[in-house]
């Protein structure tokens, strides 16, 4: 998942480059989250925007407690604890960069500093306050994933209706009012009347291209099988003539979808994606991260697939010198492992890097442990932010978050 900052002049920028392969050692100073797990992460000039299902924040150097539940903030550079303390009555499963110094945040709440107001809210971040002026909620159904891109903010998930409009499980909604867009209706279905659930979206730098992951199989009504592109960049957008079969056949039948993260690169010429699924051998997809090259109409087949050989990978974030992916994987470059290291296996616990041309595993390897796994990956000019519901990074205490530093210059 890529970052999406807002500029001085109020305009999200998602993905923002980086030079070279950050580094393996986190930063010290990012706080710890006591409990819980972290779901969304968004950087807004020099503050992040951490959303979950958590009670509990303790600054790193000194330890002092803070109570936070599902939402709070911090200072890029010194992990200070922010003011910022809106009251939710249930836990955060996304959030994106708003304008003029606000945040959205989407979620299984119901109330919004004890105001009734379901499932999603823009918020101020020097009151913690609700925008008013943005009056969308959430439902039925939820918001999963989230991501802004000039006057819009993209949202993906379970819903059937948002903003006024009926949307199955993806929508474009303005970013200032959150009227739903009725030139953005791409009709996700699935064949077996299922619902529709959209686990990942991603938007180019430049605001034109879209892509989703989830539980679908046609869009427009055109076979697009769990991953579709989109042309977003006019007044009303269209399913792109970009397709591929590479996710249709079933990896574990318990899945709907076993997609889990998308990315597109800095320069918008490919997107990764990153996926669960089981053993299934070496000819499926299924816990992998993929690459696809998106010029071009037509059937287009992955670039190169890194399996691990059986450990789900959850999130995808790419920069010009990497694809970094997170998990709860053992091995990357395993496409013969089941659950076990098999011939030209790697180590790579929790977070990898792979080789944007190569396609194989890159040296860098921080380590992290694993649990459910590293579920958040955010890139930013300061580095790659990385959430969790563990706490080692590095070798190292890091409490459900921590950030591996940009190199120098």
């Amino acid at each position: 998942m890529a970052s999406a900052l807002v500029t001085a002049a109020g305009v999200a920028v998602a993905g923002q480059a980086m030079q070279g392969v950050v580094s393996q050692r986190p930063v010290v100073w990012t706080p710890n989250v006591l409990d819980g797990a972290i779901a969304g992460m968004a950087v807004i000039g020099d503050t992040v925007v951490v959303g979950g299902n958590f009670t509990t924040v303790a600054d790193a150097a000194t330890g002092r407690r803070t109570a936070r539940r599902s939402l709070f903030a911090f200072q890029l550079g010194t992990g200070r604890v922010l003011d910022f303390a809106p009251e939710l009555n249930g836990r955060v499963t996304a959030v994106a960069a708003g304008p003029g110094g606000t945040v959205y945040a989407a979620g299984t709440f119901t109330k919004v500093n004890g105001d009734a107001w379901p499932g999603l809210a823009q918020l101020d971040l020097g009151t913690g306050r609700r925008v008013v002026e943005f009056t969308t909620t959430a439902g039925p159904g939820q918001i999963r994933t989230m991501t802004s891109s000039g006057e819009w903010l993209y949202t993906g998930g379970t819903f059937t209706t948002i903003g006024g409009q009926r949307r199955a499980g993806l929508a474009r909604l303005s970013a200032s009012t959150g009227a739903a867009d009725s030139g953005f209706d791409l009709r996700l279905a699935r064949r077996d009347g299922g619902t529709v659930k959209v686990e990942s979206v991603a938007v180019t730098q430049d605001g034109t291209r879209l892509a989703a992951v989830g539980a679908f199989d046609t869009a427009a009504g055109m076979p697009r099988a769990q991953l579709l592109l989109a042309d977003v960049g006019g007044p009303a957008a269209t399913l792109s003539g970009w397709s591929t079969d590479a996710y249709t056949r079933k990896c574990k039948t318990l899945y709907d979808s076993y997609l889990r993260g998308v990315d597109f690169a800095p320069d918008g010429s490919y997107l990764a994606v990153a996926a669960t699924g089981g053993m299934a051998g070496p000819t499926l997809m299924c816990d992998s991260v993929a690459r696809f090259d998106v010029a071009g109409t037509g059937v287009h087949r992955p670039v190169w697939v890194n399996r691990t050989g059986g450990n789900t990978l959850w999130s995808v974030a790419v920069t010009d010198a990497a694809v970094y992916v997170g998990g709860h994987q053992q091995w990357m470059d395993n496409p013969r492992g089941r659950k076990n290291a098999g011939p030209g296996a790697v180590s790579r616990p929790g977070i990898a890097a792979v080789d944007p041309v190569s396609g194989k595993a890159l040296p860098w390897n921080p380590t992290h442990s694993r649990g459910v796994g590293v579920e958040v990956l955010v890139t930013c000019p300061a580095g790659l932010l990385v959430g969790s519901d563990t706490d080692q990074l590095g070798g190292t205490y890091h409490g459900r978050i921590g950030l591996l530093p940009a190199a120098a210059a």
